[in-house]
């Protein structure tokens, strides 16, 4: 049985791999922007989702980390000439710098609190936007960015720029997965499960709260940045506090204890208002209806909601071998 499972989950991700290389072949241009759009948002949403799985903390700063990656890519470049690798490693230190120093104080808030003032930032954030044109082009917005090359390649097309950044977001996945699977990743559980126990082993909750914020702004920051690459103009209309509800609606709608589930919250958040807007003007109660639905129905998110099928279907995937070994009764000695 086990063995027939693992075939089945083998032979299920060989066709998703091939249904994922077959998509820019045959999808309109439209649908392709769309999936690279989700790719975006799945990276900037990881981190959101980070924060709010493993550490409970709700926030909604993300689109301002987003939007200094993207301005940061757009002023090095055009201004400075800088490479775009050297001006993304720049705006995702900026980032984490920020979120350093801002995550230190604020972090120490709880609950309600501590969503309103990671609002509070979101807001900040997009009024430096429009306020500091020497930067950021205020609401005229800044165009002309050039296109990422990779070896001389330009990735100038929708089709190039799908091909490179899914594998991206694979990429940061299996590094997220990575770290929980860590010591630091034990940390985070046991501080989100008994902050208190947590205390008492002489984990520091606070600092370790502070570090994932920082790499959540770093995610954001990144993900802004190929964003302005692909687009080529950004302006203000795109880091709002709009935004930062649609990267935390990812990791809520996905589930926020996985990390396929940012994917998936992903899809929903991009893909879905595009298919509503053919239904006109009423698409927008559409979604907000359809958004109700989901988290009334799957209140563990996608991904949880999937993971409960797959167990009543017998399609879990086979456990690793010291989670076996932890399951097994322990013989008594005589």
């Amino acid at each position: 049985m086990a063995d027939r499972s693992s075939a089945a989950w083998v032979a299920g991700g060989l066709v998703l791999a091939l249904a994922w290389a077959a998509i820019p072949l045959v999808a309109t241009r439209a649908m392709v922007d769309l999936l690279v759009f989700t790719a975006l948002y799945s990276i900037a949403g990881i981190g959101v989702s980070f924060l709010l799985g493993q550490c409970g903390i709700v926030s909604l700063a993300q689109s301002a980390f987003y939007g200094i990656g993207a301005y940061a890519t757009a002023y090095c470049t055009l201004q400075l000439g800088w490479p775009s690798p050297v001006a993304m490693a720049f705006g995702m230190a900026l980032s984490g710098g920020i979120a350093a120093l801002l995550g230190w104080p604020i972090l120490r808030l709880s609950g309600f609190f501590l969503a309103l003032a990671t609002l509070a930032l979101a807001i900040i954030g997009h009024t430096l936007f429009v306020e500091w044109e020497w930067i950021t082009g205020g609401t005229l917005g800044t165009g002309g960015i050039p296109r990422i090359a990779l070896f001389g390649f330009a990735l100038d097309t929708p089709q190039r720029f799908y091909y490179f950044v899914w594998p991206t977001v694979l990429l940061v996945f299996l590094m997220h997965y990575a770290l929980l699977r860590s010591r630091h990743g034990f940390a985070l559980r046991a501080m989100r499960d008994a902050p208190d126990a947590a205390l008492a082993l002489g984990i520091p909750v606070h600092a370790l709260k502070v570090q994932v914020f920082v790499l959540s702004a770093v995610l954001g920051s990144f993900a802004g940045s190929l964003f302005a690459h692909y687009v080529s103009f950004v302006s203000v209309d795109s880091f709002g506090v709009g935004r930062a509800i649609n990267f935390l609606l990812i990791a809520v709608l996905g589930g926020a204890q996985t990390i396929v589930g940012t994917v998936l919250g992903a899809l929903f958040v991009t893909l879905l208002p595009s298919f509503l807007t053919r239904f006109g003007d009423i698409h927008a109660l559409l979604f907000a209806l359809l958004l109700v639905a989901a988290v009334m129905f799957m209140p563990l998110g996608m991904a949880g909601s999937l993971g409960k099928l797959f167990s009543a279907l017998g399609m879990r995937p086979r456990r690793r071998r010291e989670d076996a070994a932890a399951a097994r009764p322990v013989e008594s000695k005589p």
